[in-house]
């Protein structure tokens, strides 16, 4: 089987124009960039008051031997046109640091990619230099109005606003600056996140039109004065700047499948450290568009379906209508204690002991009111017992199990599972609910995810933690939900506790405010803002070749 990017290179694609055409996108709501792939005016399209069925797709916790998320998702909706269905895929743009770092680019696989594949993993329509020139400028302003007299009398201890950069980069955690005497400002400590762990990543996802977006920035908490009353990056008027800024980031992607299908990509956080869900504008958008929606939620269940759930359903008033819940035989072997050499091996004992590890995510989607369908993505070395295994398994916690085989065959590998998702779709969740209310305090929220969601014994927030939250609720901020931030790998704080660990404690290590966004970020555990490079980076074997073609993309 051919590389990805040999796959995407030997794709046939049409005319960003015809995929406007055939996805019901009037030529004045496009706006080009290039031949393969436009941004759209939302302004100028004429949907009515059309409402299609929103499906969620998220997985298992991830491993080294890979789940497929984003390739199923992509699978599945080529699958949903491939019945007769019209539907648009709603993604996140990828970030440069892993695309650079361990896990690569974030475009799919095999025979289910969003094209161009190259550009989509690269610099794209340029929305991720936005966000982060947009946040760039904030923190610009704050330093040059301290160092003009500072009228609004912040204290440099309490500064809470950070600078980002859309890459790997653990020397950036903590700086001091500025240094270097009088001219260059007053030194105080600070640092860097990546640029979608920002508050300006989520505030574009969250926003439903320009006017929200500045309004949400407005209400960023920029620091505190030494009474600890805040400052908001309104009141260094930041925010209108910023706007223009963000003006065409704020308009969603339109890009094709290999297939030539639609599909919107728009926005990108983190769903270990950020709320991991593509924008609210893109999701509307397209719900508007086509009778069924496929978005997908980063990582595995306990983080991005918890926090589409909890943070996007309930700030967009969006109900996904049907989940998708992906595992495969080779993560469900590391989840039983196979080491990734040995993953090729057949090891049904494997499968059944990981399989704990399926039934705790389901358990947990059901908690929402829903009940998931489980796309099992097919490797070739996976062997029929193992398949099987996974199918008893996920049918004896009460879910239908479908062996997916997009990835080697696009559309038609995914057919059975188009044809049951959509009728699920149709029938639509009548039960779902949040997994806690609004009104519950910002403390609780957190206990409730912990221990529902990762089965904690313990929940170890410290009492500077609880009185930085009970200030946050008197301010007026106790309505908001909860982002947490935490290892993607595991149940628990500890990345190397696998399967369904339980009976641990999760320790609150800091909680930011991120009151443009609308929620609380928690920060758990040694989970990072600002990842790090591993020791043999994806970047070491990028290159172009002899004829300018990019290879080791994938």
């Amino acid at each position: 089987m051919p590389t990805d990017i040999e796959i995407a290179r030997q794709a046939t694609l049409i005319p960003i124009t015809d995929v406007a055409k055939n996805a019901g996108v009037p030529d004045e709501a496009l706006i080009p960039y290039g031949k393969y792939k436009a941004k759209i005016d939302r302004d100028l399209l004429q949907t009515g008051d059309k409402q299609g069925k929103l499906i969620l797709v998220t997985a298992i916790n991830p491993t080294p031997a890979g789940e497929g998320k984003t390739t199923t998702s992509v699978g599945l909706s080529d699958a949903l046109h491939r019945i007769g269905k019209k539907a648009l895929l709603c993604l996140r743009e990828p970030s440069l640091g892993p695309c650079f770092g361990v896990k690569g680019g974030g475009a799919g696989g095999g025979k289910s990619q969003v094209m161009p594949m190259d550009e989509i993993n690269l610099h794209f329509t340029g929305d991720f230099h936005a966000i982060t020139s947009a946040h760039n400028l904030l923190s610009a302003m704050i330093d040059n109005h301290i160092y003009w007299g500072n009228t609004l009398e912040i204290d440099l201890r309490r500064v809470t606003w950070r600078r980002v950069l859309d890459m790997n980069d653990r020397a950036l955690r903590q700086i001091v600056g500025p240094l270097g005497g009088v001219s260059n400002g007053f030194p105080r400590e600070t640092g860097f996140d990546i640029t979608v762990a920002s508050e300006i990543m989520a505030i574009l996802c969250l926003a439903t039109d320009l006017a929200d977006l500045q309004k949400r920035m407005g209400d960023i908490i920029i620091g505190y004065r030494r009474d600890k009353t805040p400052v908001f990056c309104r009141d260094v008027k930041a925010d209108s700047a910023m706007t223009v800024l963000l003006k065409d980031a704020i308009l969603p992607n339109l890009v094709q499948t290999l297939e030539n299908n639609p599909a919107f990509l728009h926005g990108g956080p983190f769903a270990n450290i950020a709320h991991g869900c593509n924008s609210v504008i893109a999701t509307s958008t397209a719900l508007k568009m086509a009778d069924y929606v496929v978005t997908e939620a980063g990582f595995g269940a306990d983080l991005g379906a918890e926090k589409f759930m909890d943070i996007k359903c309930r700030a967009a008033g969006f109900t996904p209508d049907a989940v998708v819940l992906v595992a495969t035989v080779r993560a469900l072997k590391m989840n039983g204690g196979v080491a990734k050499k040995d993953l090729g091996e057949p090891n049904v004992d494997a499968v059944r002991k990981g399989s704990v590890n399926l039934k705790r995510h389901i358990e947990n989607v059901k908690k929402f009111g829903v009940t998931p369908t489980i796309a099992i993505n097919h490797f070739y070395l996976d062997t029929d017992e193992e398949l099987a295994v996974i199918k008893e398994m996920a049918e004896s916690f009460g879910a239908d199990a479908v062996i997916c085989k997009h990835w080697a065959d696009g559309s038609a590998g995914a057919e059975e599972l188009a044809k049951i998702v959509a009728a699920k779709a149709d029938a639509g969740a009548p039960d779902f609910k949040p997994l806690y209310p609004s009104e519950m305090g910002l403390a609780d929220k957190i206990t409730t995810i912990a221990t529902e969601i990762y089965r904690a014994a313990n929940v170890a927030i410290p009492a500077s933690v609880r009185s930085q939250l009970k200030q946050w609720e008197e301010m007026g901020y106790g309505h908001f939900p909860v982002c947490m931030a935490k290892t993607q790998y595991s149940f628990s704080t500890d990345p190397t506790q696998l399967g369904a660990p339980e009976g641990h404690e999760i320790a609150i290590r800091e909680v930011r405010l991120s009151a443009g966004a609308g929620f609380v970020v928690a920060i758990c555990g040694e989970i990072m803002t600002m990842p790090g490079l591993p020791k043999i980076p994806s970047a070491e074997n990028i290159y172009l070749d002899d004829n300018g073609q990019i290879e080791g993309l994938f």
